[in-house]
């Protein structure tokens, strides 16, 4: 139940909002400790490469990545050799047991038979090579995380035996939360409580010989609604791996986080534990909120508000933005684009009969004609809706998401119910600075 927009002279991005494929690939590889990597492309691409290393926070003296800066001359007349060499060079000074071979943007222009290089060069070094094309071309970052997901199923042995009671954590970085392995923590120690193990967190801080071991995991959980919906159906049919959790939104908010955790008890067959789970969390949001915010309800109240955010996030605020603070969603862009999370969407909307509009895959352009269509008084995005907001005269502006305006020190989860908490503070702190003297032009308001 929504309106969705539509947007006209739009066939190519204006303001891409997400990296290119490159970044998603290396943010799976990135999560993988004991392997390498070597991107075919010019030296600027290993920036991109360094932004999906930053984003796991892995140290510099832990990253083995090589590029071989290829230039205008290499791209009209081929670098296969160049290649080559970078390759073994790479294998003596790297010494992993696993060197992926990325192919990017300029690689696909010049046609360069990465596989076919890798295969003839296989006697010659001791790391398994992966060809990998990552090239632009192929998608945005949404679509690299996909791309390198799928390269790990050949690292998973099958396995008829199951470990009760065990659970993969599925793309834990697909998600616009700054520091979202704070959410996995979460998650991890929900999990702890409930007496189910975590096999393997694919792919965040884990070895190959954890990779392998994945196929005895009882059930997969994926904690993102963006990406991986291919590679756990592929786990479910070559390891008979169920996804579970899959048709719901993700547990952000009082009422989500209680419906996701009463799905994971039931079924885990621990429904009592998670009962008592649920009292915990939200006798601390009730608790801390009674003493440090009773103003929060009569201050959000009928409040119009934009959601602009990746799926992840902003299907899971919807209801807490709706139920828990009253706000009115009136507009909703999401910046992924798949069947599955339009499917809980399209639910969510209807359970709580709200019809705001809807944008899939939106780009900053996109955001700025969507809000410029509606009226809304607050905007819950990033520094980049903050500022689109103000062009256009709205002043409310809450930045949760890959936030630029401040420095992020400590881990905060998103999700759960300190992830309520963490949430709620910028909204507030936001709000409370918005309404400040000095942020409001008198002369211009009283005219």
């Amino acid at each position: 139940m929504y309106d969705e927009l539509k947007f006209s002279n739009c066939n190519h991005s204006k303001d891409p909002l997400i990296g290119c494929a490159l970044e998603g690939v290396a943010s799976v590889i990135a999560g993988i400790k004991d392997v390498s990597i070597v991107i075919h492309s010019p030296q600027g691409c290993s920036s991109t490469v360094a932004s999906a290393f930053d984003s796991h926070e892995v140290d510099f003296t832990k990253r083995k990545v090589g590029c071989t800066r290829l230039f205008e001359s290499d791209i009209i007349l081929g670098a296969a050799e160049k290649l080559e060499n970078l390759i073994k060079e790479a294998d003596n000074t790297f010494n992993t047991k696993v060197m992926f071979v990325v192919g990017t943007c300029a690689a696909d222009i010049i046609g360069e038979d990465i596989k076919g290089l890798c295969d003839s060069l296989q006697s010659e070094v001791k790391s398994k090579l992966i060809p990998v094309f990552a090239g632009g071309f192929r998608g945005n970052t949404y679509d690299g995380i996909d791309i390198g997901l799928k390269e790990l199923l050949n690292f998973i042995e099958k396995s008829e035996d199951k470990i009760a009671n065990t659970v993969n954590i599925i793309a834990p970085q697909g998600s616009i939360n700054p520091t979202w392995w704070a959410d996995l923590n979460w998650l991890k120690s929900s999990l702890d409580f409930l007496g189910i193990r975590v096999q393997t967190v694919i792919p965040y801080d884990i070895s190959l010989e954890d990779l392998k071991d994945a196929s005895k995991a009882s059930a997969n959980i994926l904690l993102s609604q963006d990406v991986g919906y291919k590679f756990c159906k592929k786990m479910e049919e070559e390891f008979n791996i169920p996804l579970i959790l899959n048709d719901i939104p993700l547990p952000i908010g009082l009422e989500n986080t209680a419906r996701w955790l009463r799905e994971l008890g039931k079924y885990f067959k621990v429904e009592k534990r998670v009962e008592k789970l649920i009292k915990q969390g939200e006798d601390s949001v009730i608790s801390i909120l009674r003493r440090r915010a009773l103003m929060i309800i009569p201050r959000y109240r009928n409040c119009k508000i934009a959601i602009s955010a990746d799926a992840t996030m902003g299907i899971g605020l919807i209801r807490m933005l709706f139920k828990e603070l009253e706000m009115i969603p009136e507009l909703i862009l999401l910046r992924s684009s798949n069947s599955e999370m339009s499917k809980i969407l399209d639910k969510e909307l209807k359970e709580l009969c709200i019809n705001p509009k809807v944008a899939f895959g939106v780009d900053g352009y996109q955001i700025k004609e969507a809000l410029k269509s509606v009226y809304v008084d607050s905007i819950i995005g990033s520094s980049w809706e903050k500022y689109i907001g103000e062009e256009i005269g709205i002043k409310l502006s809450f930045d949760n998401f890959s936030p630029t305006n401040r420095d992020v020190y400590v881990d905060r989860a998103y999700m759960g119910y300190d992830g309520m908490l963490n949430i709620l503070e910028i909204i507030g702190n936001d709000w409370e600075r918005s309404y400040r003297s000095k942020e409001i032009d008198w002369a211009e308001n009283f005219k």
